[in-house]
């Protein structure tokens, strides 16, 4: 059985000190694509490539982890870019450049006829849910799995690109309302939920339909939050040279423990579980921050 990723691949331009432009292979969805694979989960990424240089590094960077590219939808339009800045500790703020580009594209139509038949677990989000037609696509990708499939959603809330906010939030409820895992950080919440503490809001959004929220704590690691209870699940200490690619990390390193557990969605009852499977995306989450750009660790490096 196979994780369907759903939603843009694109590149990330990070200025160096000495004001150098380096091009890193990025985009929430693409970020954990890569990191499933290489953590030996069977992997599909659905998602719209160029047919220019970035767009043949990206498909370089896939092959080269171990995702299939079955579901890739070929293009001449240009690779989508995001211009990734870092503060002093290492935080990335993301400029987006998506009008006219590859990722943005994806249709609901071509979505659906690259759509595998076998699918387990699903994972979504980012500029998935904002860029048109992209985020049509994506919904109806969700929609189409939900029954049978564990899907989980990261909003990844970027405020610089929703143009339309009303239209998000509707997308969203459409979207969580066939979600299993809900993965957010504290700052989604923060603009989801303004003036609310991250754990209430996290809970709004479990009425909203997943079973379970996962929310990011950054060096403090993830809190777990079900109808049931929550748990706190820390983070080992590390060298932090970026956070570009850790949430993507954190999600994909979640879904990688539960398929490689032959768990379902009636597994996420099951406490035990839910602590182990984040304490490992913790960990993936922590060594990716050990790197420049979104550089999650293989399974060999991270066995459970």
């Amino acid at each position: 059985m196979t994780v369907l990723v759903v939603g843009e691949a694109l590149v990330d331009l990070v200025p160096g000190g000495d004001g150098r432009l380096a091009a890193h292979p990025g985009g929430g969805p693409y970020n954990a694509a890569r990191t499933l694979a290489r953590l030996g989960a069977p992997t599909v990424l659905l998602t719209r490539l160029s047919s220019d240089s970035f767009g043949d590094r990206l498909r370089a960077e896939l092959e080269a982890d171990g995702v299939s590219p079955a579901a890739l939808v070929a293009t001449d339009d240009p690779t989508t870019l995001a211009l990734a800045e870092t503060d002093d500790a290492g935080v990335a703020r993301y400029v987006f450049y998506s009008a006219d580009t590859a990722a943005a594209g994806l249709t609901r139509e071509e979505a659906l006829a690259a759509l595998p038949d076998d699918v387990s677990a699903l994972l979504a989000g980012t500029l998935g849910l904002v860029l048109e037609p992209l985020a049509g696509a994506v919904e109806a990708v969700t929609a189409a799995v939900a029954e049978g499939t564990l899907v989980l959603v990261d909003p990844n809330c970027r405020a610089d690109a929703i143009a339309d906010e009303a239209a998000y939030r509707e997308r969203l409820a459409r979207v969580l309302a066939n979600t299993d895992v809900v993965k957010v950080s504290e700052e989604d919440l923060d603009w989801l939920s303004p003036g609310t503490d991250p754990q209430a809001a996290a809970r709004e959004l479990l009425a909203a339909g997943p079973s379970v929220a996962l929310l990011s704590l950054g060096p403090d690691g993830a809190r777990v939050l079900t109808a049931e209870g929550d748990l706190t699940v820390p983070s080992p200490a590390v060298e932090v040279v970026d956070t570009i690619g850790a949430g993507d990390a954190l999600g994909g390193g979640f879904l990688a423990w539960w398929q490689r557990h032959g768990l379902g969605r009636e597994a996420l009852a099951d406490a035990e579980a839910l602590r182990a499977a984040t304490d490992y995306a913790v960990r993936v989450a922590a060594r990716t921050c050990e790197r420049a750009g979104a550089a999650p660790p293989t399974l060999d490096e991270l066995p459970d």
